[in-house]
């Protein structure tokens, strides 16, 4: 009976590799070896002990762990996809790890467990240089610390002091006795920047006239024990209300919230809010600015007439009626006082007559919105030789 010999990936995470930093060691030949997923050398399994054929029977020996290492995790870990630092700045990386049920290895909170972060490629075998953190080692090519515990397979880890160089992807693995794995399917991909993003400003419902409104600001924290500080710079009276919150793939953000009434006058007027992030002894600023569009009920409603002198009969007369309002004016009326009646007259932005006797009076228009109307002061018209109009 012949087996199917899979061709196994040079750098496969089921591929046993050394504690993180260190030189695989060589195995005897004659001694067992326990296999499992996450400590398979496939480069010994596949070496052939005196011939092709020794060879070929190692791998018949092994082809249920071999196939059963396809397909499966021995570590499944939980962090952001992404996270934005800026130089000169820590940054915190949330992370948690968990052990599938079908491992056959279980995890013991007793035993003391070291965190490693890989760079680029989770398979870092023959390339040490990759490894750039292992709790267990005093020193490594990135200084930080794993603050969550371990033993409650909590990995957040904080780096200091990051560089542009760090920009990369990050793969997290555990090494403890006797289980060691990476979890090659979940990275973090890392980008440093020089200067920050813009915070994000966003607003609570409609801004309307005579009514309380909030905007909500909110810029990221990757370094957690220096957030940024959050300021606003508005064209009237606000109070604000700020707090560190977490998101929901656990890093961290600093929201403002800034609540004020804004009128009519604040139309066009510009809200700026500015996040300013400790980076050592400097400052590093960042701000979105946004243009308020108020709604309102029409305001500065007036009606003029032209010509404004008096007038003969028969003589054409134009009244013209402006407002301003947000949303727009849908609806103007004009309406005339006479002998102390009130008559609506026309409708529309302006209203033309041919003068009759009886047409002398006072006017006025009123403008309307969906928010409200706004009435004008009254015009005359005045019609030469009759007077008491």
């Amino acid at each position: 009976m012949k087996f199917f010999t899979p061709e196994l990936p040079s750098n496969t995470v089921c591929a046993n590799q050394a504690t993180a930093g260190e030189e695989p060691e060589e195995r005897a030949e004659d001694q067992p070896e326990e296999i499992h997923y996450g400590d398979i050398d496939f480069s010994k399994l596949l070496r052939p002990k005196t011939t092709p054929a020794a060879a070929q029977d190692r791998v018949r020996d092994r082809r249920v762990s071999v196939l059963a290492c396809f397909g499966q995790r021995d570590l499944n870990t939980t962090m952001p996809d992404r996270l934005d630092v800026l130089t000169g700045s820590c940054m915190q990386i949330p992370c948690s790890f968990d052990i599938p049920d079908q491992n056959k290895y279980t995890f013991n909170s007793t035993i003391p467990t070291s965190g490693v972060w890989i760079k680029e490629n989770p398979y870092f075998g023959g390339r040490p240089d990759s490894v750039i953190f292992n709790s267990s080692k005093i020193v490594n090519i990135y200084q930080g610390k794993i603050t969550g515990k371990m033993s409650q397979k909590n990995c957040t880890t904080v780096f200091f002091n990051v560089t542009t160089s760090y920009t990369n992807r990050y793969f997290f693995r555990i090494e403890s006795q006797p289980f060691r794995a990476t979890d090659p399917d979940k990275s973090v991909d890392i980008v440093v920047r020089d200067l920050p993003s813009s915070p994000i400003l966003t607003v609570s419902g409609e801004v309307k006239e005579g009514t309380s409104v909030s905007f909500n600001c909110s810029a990221v924290a990757p370094c957690p024990e220096h957030p940024p500080e959050l300021t606003w710079t508005l064209p009237t009276q606000f109070t604000t209300e700020n707090q560190l919150q977490e998101n929901p793939d656990q890093t961290k953000s600093v929201l403002s919230t800034v609540t004020f009434t804004p009128s009519y006058l604040h139309r066009e007027k510009n809200i700026t809010c500015t996040a300013v992030y400790p980076v050592g002894a400097s400052n590093k600023t960042a701000e979105h600015n946004m243009m308020l569009n108020v709604s309102f009920s029409p305001k500065d409603t007036s009606a003029s007439i032209s010509p404004a002198d008096p007038v003969s009969v028969g003589s054409c007369v134009n009244l013209t009626c402006s407002s301003t309002a947000n949303p727009p004016v849908t609806t103007f009326t004009w309406f005339k006082i006479s002998g102390g009646n009130l008559t609506q007259v026309a409708s529309g932005l302006s209203y033309t007559l041919n003068v009759t006797i009886g047409d002398g009076g006072l006017y006025f228009c009123e403008a309307r919105n969906s928010h409200g109307c706004g009435k004008s002061k009254e015009v005359q018209l005045a019609i030469k030789g009759k007077t008491g109009t």
